[in-house]
């Protein structure tokens, strides 16, 4: 069975051209440093998905890793934003769940940069459609969640789950309903973030594995619902997943 490497994920290097990219973020830069930018971010990328790959089969076979679902292209989507500038400087790959669109399915994700590193599983932000699907399987399911949420190992290695919530119990649920605090969520993110060198130290690939096991668990119950609402439109969803318009990164923005 693959385990951690002890080999560091990312150099030093790869921090150091997104600190420079943040600092010269514009085209003809970016041009002159196309070929740093894919031997020392780029490269480390494709290698970094490989490798969740090889480690995923052992607890999360549901999740996929492939270089064209997992990776983000690094030019924004500035058509909607203030913010001009090009390129993103920040690096992330995310592992959704087979059969649902990543934009639609709750995930694994990691994100390094100069502002830090995250480790991060749950949903970032789900459609209305989505969110009251999820609600709903929460109040039927409940003590499934509450079990994975509140196992000491989980709250060891993870905390607690947070994510943007309501004051209040949504409509069509009781105001005393048992699973209250759940339902009121509007996210449900999972992680932890760390100093951006801590990406770098021989530390990070098992404390990759040491939350991906523990969230994976969590993630799969909110992938439940979805995949659920994707295969009643589709019954062949499961071998060829709906694919919407391109979209951000919800979690990288």
């Amino acid at each position: 069975m693959p385990t951690a490497t002890r080999t560091p994920l990312f150099k030093p290097r790869t921090l150091s051209f997104l600190r420079a990219l943040k600092r010269n973020n514009d085209r003809a830069w970016f041009a002159e440093h196309k070929e740093e930018y894919l031997r020392d971010v780029h490269q480390p990328m494709l290698d970094f998905v490989a490798w969740v790959a090889s480690e995923l089969p052992a607890f999360a076979p549901e999740l996929e890793a492939s270089p064209r679902t997992s990776l983000f292209r690094i030019y924004r989507d500035t058509r909607f934003s203030a913010d001009k500038t090009p390129f993103k400087t920040q690096v992330g790959a995310i592992f959704p769940q087979r059969g649902l669109h990543r934009n639609v399915s709750a995930c694994l994700y990691v994100e390094i940069g100069p502002a830090g590193a995250m480790i991060f599983g749950g949903i970032y932000k789900p459609e209305r459609s989505e969110l009251l699907a999820i609600r709903e399987h929460i109040a039927r399911t409940h003590r499934r969640l509450r079990a994975l949420l509140e196992a000491p190992a989980f709250k060891r290695t993870v905390g607690a789950m947070e994510g943007d919530a309501l004051q209040r119990v949504p409509p069509g649920y009781a105001p005393d309903h048992p699973a209250a605090e759940y339902l009121k969520f509007r996210q449900f993110l999972l992680g932890k973030e760390y100093p951006a060198a801590f990406a770098t130290s021989p530390e990070f690939p098992a404390e990759i594995l040491r939350l991906f096991r523990r969230m994976a668990p969590v993630v799969a119950y909110l992938n439940e619902p979805l995949l659920a609402a994707e295969r009643a439109r589709d019954p062949l969803a499961e071998r060829s997943p709906r694919r919407e318009p391109k979209r951000v990164s919800r979690l990288i923005g």
